[in-house]
């Protein structure tokens, strides 16, 4: 994959850019800022906002998907429902790069490319106390909880267990906390925040694998941001085959702001990720 581009962020390195420095839109609906990193007629990558669901769930609380969808049939005139495929998803506490397809040829070759393993995600998490070892791979099972929003770690030869796999490495150690950056292998769901939990050091403000903080209850637990960010994301397009990359800052709140330069890592994901 071609890496030869110039910085990925421009003057201000918390507006999210694609990683050729391309400058974005925004697009606002139900009180969110929705960054928009890159658009053509087969895709579309955006900056999710912590907070916000991907996909609509039975609490019919607003969700970035249907906003999307809407969003497309206002600036197209799409007379009935707009087509737009979620590819990956993001938990609702958490924020970052997140990639949809326009049309169904695209939807059907992007989860193909998913499948095959031929995406990059890298992510940021801020973990309480520092990892044993520093870096590493975690490989582990997991099954969801019937009737429960969360997995647990099951044996591996448990019919019902999904294999998890994916590697860590501790970028810096401050307050307490780590920030480390951490790439898929696969992607199962909650799998970042259960498997660093494993090793004793669960997400920052992560109330169901980790350890409450003495923040505000003032909003629902799954409401409030927890130290886990889609910080890069690279494929290949679905119709062209030109290699797309994006990446996007957290934003300037806890637990971010206790490491700084984080432009400079973010940058480093471009290069190696």
């Amino acid at each position: 994959m071609d890496r030869s581009h110039s910085s990925p962020f421009g003057s201000d390195p918390h507006d999210p850019k694609d990683a050729n420095g391309r400058e974005t839109a925004n697009w606002e609906a139900a009180g969110y800022r929705i960054p928009i990193l890159y658009e053509d007629n087969h895709v579309l990558v955006v900056v999710k906002p912590p907070g916000l669901l991907s996909q609509g769930d039975d609490t019919g609380r607003p969700n970035l998907l249907d906003i999307l969808k809407e969003r497309r049939k206002v600036r197209e005139r799409k007379p009935g429902r707009a087509y737009l495929a979620l590819l990956h998803r993001l938990d609702r506490q958490v924020g970052g790069v997140l990639a949809f397809a326009k049309t169904s040829k695209a939807a059907a070759r992007l989860f193909a490319a998913i499948r095959q393993r031929r995406w990059e995600k890298g992510y940021l998490a801020v973990v309480v106390g520092l990892p044993q070892p520093e870096k590493g791979t975690l490989r582990h099972a997991l099954r969801k909880i019937p009737g429960k929003p969360r997995v647990r770690l099951v044996d591996p030869e448990d019919p019902a267990g999904k294999e998890a796999v994916l590697t860590y490495e501790t970028l810096k150690y401050a307050d307490g906390l780590s920030l480390l950056h951490v790439r898929l292998v696969t992607g199962r769901p909650h799998q970042i925040r259960v498997q660093l939990a494993t090793l004793g050091t669960p997400i920052w403000g992560d109330h169901v694998y980790g350890r409450r903080t003495d923040r505000k209850r003032e909003k629902a637990p799954d409401e409030i941001p927890i130290g886990l960010w889609a910080a890069y994301l690279s494929f290949a397009h679905p119709t062209t085959g030109e290699p797309l990359e994006f990446v996007a800052l957290p934003p300037r709140e806890a637990p971010w702001t206790h490491f700084p330069r984080l432009r400079d890592v973010v940058e480093s994901f471009v290069r190696h990720p």
